[in-house]
This record gives structure tokens, sequence and C-alpha cells, in this order.
């Protein structure tokens, strides 16, 4: 079977799950979880509303586009007061670094800008500092139109009820250890370099665990979207030479959440024990139709009406509803890697 067989085959659509056969199952998974890990506990905060300052323009601005997440150590001596004095040495800095290292006057006039602005809205708490976007915009002009600015390239840095970094830096230090980027990765590495060189900091690349894409795909099916009917869907890697294998497995909205009610039995929190027996089931399902253990193979990518993630750390954001929940998810994975 090829894969766009399975991945028409696996799609269950309105097929409902049978949950009673899954009653059986429930003793046996509790022993046999996938990750072998102690269950650790989650709060369900994800529909947190976003402030009351959130500017709709750039909120929507960052919905729909795929973001690479980073890591990123506390900057030192940084201030949401000198924005303008940022943008414009960061525009010198990019210029001679495209001019490979030749001397480029402060304010000399540029085909591109660099802008900072304040990303308001997106506290998880009133200790978090605030968020800020970063983008390079540059001159494109055609025959018919004067020239105008677009932008090329975006980055954004927010922490997110970060509070158990927070208690633990000075006040010379500005904690916002969640970085997304959209554009060329050049772009990315280049203000990076001069983030880094100019606050004493540190980028890494945040990648995505299997275990935590589990943890997102069970908690973006227990928050309901009354009109959003996306299905919940997973990719999984199946090692093999010379080409490797991918399974799509697409699940209706309605089978996860019953599914989900199922499995979930306390209202303020999730256990890892029950995002284990949601999977577990998931993949039991899945073997019963096509004889096919996906715990043997390696999941790559969740997809919801929610967001879109995937294990190499790139990840999609759909809904501004719940933004401040999938933030706060992935600023603990930052705080996590810092740590």
């Amino acid at each position: 079977m090829d894969t766009s067989d399975i991945r028409e085959a696996a799609s269950l659509g309105g097929e409902t799950l049978r949950l009673k056969n899954y009653n059986r199952q429930l003793a046996s998974l509790r022993k046999q979880t996938p990750f072998g890990q102690t269950p650790s506990r989650r709060r369900i905060s994800l529909n947190s509303p976003l402030q009351e300052n959130a500017d709709p323009q750039k909120i929507a601005f960052l919905l729909h586009k795929q973001w690479t997440l980073y890591s990123l150590t506390p900057m030192y001596r940084f201030s949401h007061d000198n924005f303008k004095e940022y943008s414009r040495l960061l525009n010198a800095f990019i210029a001679a670094e495209k001019q490979k290292g030749v001397a480029v006057e402060v304010g000399k006039e540029l085909n591109f800008r660099v802008t900072f602005s304040a990303l308001l809205g997106m506290k998880g708490t009133q200790r978090d500092p605030g968020a800020f976007l970063v983008q390079i915009l540059s001159k494109f002009q055609t025959s018919s139109k004067p020239a105008e600015d677009r932008v090329v390239w975006t980055g954004w840095f927010c922490c997110t009820s970060g509070d158990s970094l927070l208690e633990s830096i000075t006040e010379d230090f500005t904690c916002l250890p969640l970085f997304l980027a959209n554009g060329a990765e050049s772009n990315t590495a280049i203000v990076g370099t001069w983030f880094q060189r100019t606050f004493d900091c540190n980028f890494s690349r945040l990648k995505i665990s299997a275990l935590n894409l589990s943890w997102m795909a069970a908690l973006w099916s227990a928050s309901s979207l009354d009109h959003h009917m996306v299905p919940l869907e997973f990719l999984w890697s199946v090692p093999c030479s010379p080409h490797s294998l991918d399974i799509s497995y697409s699940i209706h909205p309605d089978d996860a959440q019953a599914l989900w009610n199922h499995v979930h039995k306390t209202l303020e929190e999730i256990t890892q024990e029950e995002v284990d027996l949601f999977i577990d089931c998931l993949c039991s399902h899945f073997h019963r139709h096509f004889k096919i253990h996906l715990t043997a193979t390696r999941l790559v990518r969740v997809s919801t009406a929610i967001a879109s993630a995937h294990t190499d750390g790139k990840i999609k954001i759909l809904n501004s509803k719940y933004l401040t929940g999938v933030l706060a998810l992935l600023t603990e994975l930052a705080i996590a890697e810092i740590q």
C-alpha cells in the first residue's frame, strides 16, 4: 500500500470511533504507555483571551504563517524604549553583512529598512515582558507603480506565562525565551548574530519532541472550536531504505473530541497518562484497520484547527482565540531548553 492509499484510507471522516472497544483496552494501556515516563501534569489554559490592547492587524499578520522556533537566553541590558536606535544599528549591520564586511555608515539610505515595534496583548501574566516584532522591509518598484515596502522577513520575541524563568533573573536581563522567525534563513542568521553580540544572549533551534507533539494533539483536541470543523491530523515517518515512508492519519474532530472526553477525567488539568491513552487508542484503531504498528514509527507532525506543529521546530498558528495558550506552551518548551 503506497502513501496515498494509506492517507485516503486512514481518514475516518464521519465514522464514529468505537469507544466501547477501547473500554477493554484502558486497563492494559495504563501499564504500557509509549513513552515510559512518570506521568506529569499540565493545567488547561489554552483559551486565555488576548489582552484588550492587542492590535488586531498585527495578530492577524501572525496567523497562518509557518514560523521556525528558537529558544533565547535572557538579553543583557535590552530596553523596549530603544527600538528606534536598535532599528538603525541593525539596519547598518545587515547592510555590512550582505556586503561581506564592508563598513556601512549608520543612517545611510539603503534599499531596505528594519523596524522594531511592540507586540501588545500577548502576556500570560503581568510579570511577562512585552513581546516585540522585528521586520525587514525591502523596496519593490514596478514600471506602473511607485516604490513600496514589502515585508521580506519577520521575527518576534515573546514570553507568555514565563514565571518559572522570570523568578531567577536580575533586573539587568530581559527574558523573552521564545523567538519565532519567518523568512530567509540567511536573514535569521544575521539578525540572530546581531542580537547575540549586542545583548550577550544565545539562540538555539527549538525542536519539538514526539512526546510534546502528543501533548499538543491532546491539548488542542480538548479545546472545542464551534465553527471550525477541521480534522485532527497526524504524520508518522517510517524510516526505510532507500526512501522514508510517511503515513498520514486523519480523524474527524467529533471523533477526536469524543475519544478525548472518554480518557480525560479531570476538568482543570491534563495528565501524561491521559495523553498516552489518547494516542494509544488512536494507534490501536489504526492497527485494527491496516495492521500497521504506528508505535514502531516516529510522530513528526500534528495538525488541528488551533495550530499545526512539526518536530523540526516549525509551527503555524491558525486561531487567534487560542494564541496565548499556544504561546504559553511554546514558552514552556523554550524555557526547558535553556535551563
